[in-house]
């Protein structure tokens, strides 16, 4: 899942970033409103942190123009203000949920991981598939119960799949939400943790579907 940092705050879009590439998301930053629009307009993310006082384009206007031209990343927006005008303002822009600093860490996680949820469909934080079980809270998988071994990519990967379970989704797809913009985009990575995890599943619940890319495949399937 990659994420979008918008934060002037260059100490707290640390923090912020750090936790959430901790938690095992890919992460850009911005430290501007102009730079925050741009990647959000122009990159594909699976969620948006944005504050609301930014320097060249406030944070309003950022997602004001964003949910203008279609864009439907869910977003998560900073405030320093305690004002409930500002709150609303914010969700009538089109934010989908707003945390007022100074804030805990571990509640933008928690509210990050929620809006991705949702906007997958999904109420738990416990995605399951026939025998298989992730855990994208505690950034784990399971087998049958059996703990399943896997390096932060594959986890990203399966994850994805997961969190779009009985669709398919191409490899460029995968490639823009699994690394951030300098990943070098001609790699054939996704192939080879898409072996990989097949084998430490021990089956194959990730289906190859010919000139399209891959889906996990549903129980009833």
């Amino acid at each position: 899942m990659r994420i979008l940092v918008v934060e002037d705050d260059k100490n707290l879009n640390r923090q912020i970033a750090d936790a959430l590439t901790e938690a095992g998301y890919v992460v850009d930053q911005a430290y501007d409103g102009e730079e925050g629009h741009f990647l959000g307009d122009t990159e594909p993310y699976d969620a948006v942190v944005l504050d609301i006082g930014l320097p060249e384009m406030d944070g309003i206007s950022v997602l004001e123009r964003w949910r203008a031209d279609g864009k439907k990343m869910p977003v998560l927006m900073l405030t320093a203000r305690d004002r409930w005008s500002d709150k609303v303002a914010g969700i009538d822009a089109g934010a989908d949920d707003y945390v007022a600093k100074p804030f805990h860490i571990e509640e933008v996680l928690a509210r990050v991981r929620a809006l991705i949820r949702r906007a997958a469909g999904h109420a738990s934080s416990e995605l399951v598939c026939g025998p298989l079980r992730v855990d994208t809270k505690a950034s784990k998988a399971d087998v049958g119960g059996m703990p399943l071994k896997l390096t932060s990519h594959e986890f990203r990967l399966l994850a994805y799949l997961m969190h779009h379970m009985g669709e398919v989704v191409s490899r460029t797809e995968l490639v823009e939400h699994l690394y951030d913009q300098d990943f070098d985009r001609d790699s054939n990575t996704v192939e080879v943790f898409v072996g990989r995890l097949r084998k430490k599943m021990g089956m194959d619940l990730i289906e190859t579907v010919r000139g399209m890319g891959y889906r996990i495949r549903e129980p009833q399937e």
